[in-house]
């Protein structure tokens, strides 16, 4: 079955897709990633350059608890 994911304009309007057929044609995720100009140093780098983001407010967070507690 192949799929036709990088011809789907609708979903992705500002990125352009890929499928996994064109990856694998590249080379595999590593060699693909190098043609686009992507590799582990620079995803390092943005990791690292990126403010810290906590996922819940601590409201949330006691929320979340109370009900894994109430779950059990």
């Amino acid at each position: 079955m192949k799929s036709k994911i990088s011809s789907d304009k609708i979903s992705f309007k500002t990125h352009q897709s890929y499928s996994v057929e064109e990856i694998l044609a590249a080379g595999g995720t590593t060699a693909f990633g190098i043609k686009m100009g992507k590799n582990n140093q620079t995803l390092i780098k943005a990791l690292k350059e990126s403010p810290p983001i906590e996922p819940f407010t601590d409201e949330e967070w006691n929320k979340l608890m109370d009900q894994l507690q109430n779950d059990k």
